[in-house]
């Protein structure tokens, strides 16, 4: 009788550890985010350990008496591996591993994992592995042992570190190569943004916080299909979709990746080019779970990561997702919906919305509205018959308002894009 065999895969139970250098439930809350990442990633938390400390250790990120308790935690819980809430370096990493005696991963490493498993387009497969390629090749030092092609011992430093050596250029190599395919992506980005700003074209960047719901919100405005899960960065790829307004105006809506805390500065820079439609955009549109308690956080973490990417002064709307949950909350704690959604003195605009089912929908397509309208110049002017065709170009490229045939010629009032003022106040 042929013998059967499991193919299932094995399950990974870990054990979240992190550093508290500060008073408050910063650490707690950061580790209850680690949890939601190590889920999406596959695995299940079978245990929480934080250490107070005035500084993470330099040698072993834990102290030597958390150190033990970690150890009899993974061996009582039968846990699989350790990930620890910030990232680590190669020394940690590898003393870590000694001292537990089990697989050590980093918040960067289980961020790293989900951006491959979610990455579908070219762009998006290509910025995973760079970062990886990025954070792996910072880690090649001090793993002599395993990359030696004879093992350890006596006479095999020589043959580790050739095959350190060689691992490193392999692995600079690469990272060469996918920078050069990235730059062939970025000059397609940059043809098809030229070709946008010829057709006069307004664009709003949808950014927020992993999980605030800003796929769901561009599904909602233009039936785009992408995928929406209440998982952190459900969505990787980018997804520009035209949105026509009431008045008749389109505007482009980019989704963009999630941002999250402690977020590491190669994954940003890996993903410069995408963020880049935020740059160039005309609009931005700060999604915000409003219904989430560290939500003050998540917009404070937003805000400083545009900065870092120099997407400053651009016209900010910032959208309260999930109203219907806070009104849910609120209710449940006999206060005001308003108590719990604070006044955002950083936007120029703000809108209380519910994504999933369409409330305050309305307004915000009156604030993009008035947006456009803002950048735009009121023409008013009789064109003669005989130029009738500038009224299908107002009609395309701007707001046309009224449209009154008389003898003397076709009389209109429209909102126009200043670059075409000049052309259509031509007789």
């Amino acid at each position: 009788m042929a013998e059967l065999f499991d193919l299932r895969e094995i399950e990974e139970r870990v054990v979240l550890a992190a550093v508290s250098t500060q008073e408050g439930e910063a650490a707690a809350s950061s580790l209850d985010e680690l949890e939601e990442l190590a889920r999406t990633a596959g695995a299940v938390c079978v245990a929480k350990v934080v250490q107070n400390r005035e500084s993470i250790h330099p040698g072993t990120y834990l102290g030597k008496g958390k150190l033990d308790e970690v150890k009899e935690l993974v061996w009582e819980l039968g846990a699989t591996g350790v990930i620890c809430d910030d990232e680590l370096s190669p020394a940690q990493l590898k003393n870590l591993e000694e001292a537990l005696d089990t697989k050590v991963m980093d918040r960067t490493m289980v961020i790293l994992d989900i951006f491959a498993s979610r990455a579908h387009t070219r762009e998006g497969k290509i910025q995973v592995e760079l970062a990886q390629l990025r954070y792996r090749a910072a880690r090649l030092v001090g793993m002599r042992a395993s990359l030696s092609r004879l093992g350890g011992g006596i006479g095999t430093r020589g043959p580790g570190e050739k095959k350190l050596e060689m691992d490193r250029r392999l692995i600079h190599q690469r990272i060469g190569q996918l920078k050069g395919e990235l730059e062939d992506v970025k000059r397609h980005r940059e043809v098809t943004r030229q070709q946008r700003e010829k057709n006069y074209t307004m664009t709003a960047a949808i950014v927020g916080y992993t999980n605030a719901g800003k796929s769901t919100l561009l599904n909602r405005l233009t039936g785009a299909g992408i995928l929406a899960e209440d998982k952190l960065f459900a969505t990787l790829d980018p997804t520009t979709r035209s949105y026509t307004l009431t008045n008749g105006q389109q505007i482009l809506l980019t989704d963009t990746v999630g941002f999250i805390r402690k977020l590491p500065h190669h994954l940003i820079e890996a993903f410069r080019s995408t963020l880049e439609e935020a740059r160039y955009s005309d609009i931005i549109l700060h999604v915000v779970d409003c219904s989430n308690p560290q939500m003050d956080m998540q917009m404070h973490v937003v805000r400083e990561t545009l900065r870092e990417l120099q997407i400053v002064d651009k016209t900010t709307v910032t959208v309260f997702n999930k109203i219907d949950r806070v009104r849910e909350m609120a209710a449940a704690k006999g206060i005001s919906e308003s108590a719990m959604v604070p006044r955002d003195f950083d936007a120029d605009y703000q809108v209380k919305i519910s994504a999933r089912t369409g409330e305050g929908l309305k307004e915000l397509g009156e604030i993009l509205e008035n947006i456009i309208r803002a950048r735009r110049v009121f023409l008013k002017k009789t064109y003669p018959y005989a130029q009738a065709g500038r009224i299908q170009t107002i009609r395309k490229y701007g707001q046309l308002l009224k449209e009154e045939y008389g003898e003397d010629g076709i009389r209109v009032e429209a909102y126009v894009p200043a670059e075409l003022f000049g052309e259509l106040w031509k007789s």
